[in-house]
């Protein structure tokens, strides 16, 4: 039984266009940031792209979010085997690992005491096994997210977020970022004045932190994201 998806080629190009753009900056694009990137005139020629690839299964779209993106492990997973098959040469490589026998084990993190390691034992509430393939990059850890201030790319209250160790960032990325024993997750964003950590929720204020904070520390990239309720 073929189970590979068949895509047009313009399905294949904003299927890429979305993986590229979560392997940059940790979150999908918008519609519009689709549309722009690709020459359509609106931003409902990408949606009716977009929801073209959800009815095939290659994607997953969350109602409520300009971010509602997500792509699926097992799609992933067999465009890359075919690609590795063929040796097919369009459009930009997929930057996702496959799957073999071996299963990340990645400790859940929770309360962080400030001062201490974000990895200590004491902070680890428990291990998950996952694929590779759910990841943009192999993670060091999961983190619970707290609040709703990151709702308006698709993270929410209660998701595990996938981190990747990092001590530094790109503008525009989604890090974890910790102030003394705050452990927050935003949007990053170097200025002049110093770093800002931006919420995707007009709800919340910016975190404005300047030069030289002492309890400042960036713990991490965001590289995947899971509803916790996949893991029940």
């Amino acid at each position: 039984m073929n189970d590979k998806p068949k895509l047009t080629p313009r399905q294949q190009e904003i299927f890429e266009l979305i993986q590229r753009a979560i392997a940059r900056t940790g979150a999908p694009p918008t519609r519009a940031e689709i549309a722009t990137e690709l020459g359509f005139r609106s931003a409902n020629a990408a949606e009716e792209h977009l929801q073209a690839l959800a009815r095939k299964g290659v994607i997953e779209l969350l109602g409520g979010t300009s971010r509602g993106i997500r792509l699926k492990a097992g799609t992933l997973r067999t465009v890359n085997e075919t690609r590795k098959k063929s040796g097919s040469a369009g459009g930009a490589p997929f930057n996702m690992s496959l799957p073999g026998l071996e299963q990340l084990v990645l400790p859940l993190i929770g309360r962080v005491a400030a001062g201490s390691p974000i990895l200590a034992q004491e902070h680890v509430e428990q291990s998950y096994s996952l694929e590779p393939s759910l990841f943009t990059k192999r993670p060091d850890y999961l983190l619970r997210v707290r609040g709703m201030s990151m709702k308006d790319i698709g993270i929410l209250d209660g998701d595990l977020l996938a981190v990747a160790r990092a001590k530094d960032a790109r503008n525009g990325q989604i890090v974890v970022a910790r102030l003394g024993d705050e452990v927050t997750v935003k949007r990053f964003m170097r200025t002049s004045k110093g770093i800002e950590l931006l919420p995707e929720n007009a709800d919340f204020q910016p975190i404005i932190v300047p030069p030289d904070h002492p309890e400042f520390e960036l713990e991490g990239l965001a590289v995947g994201l899971i509803r916790n309720q996949l893991l029940m």
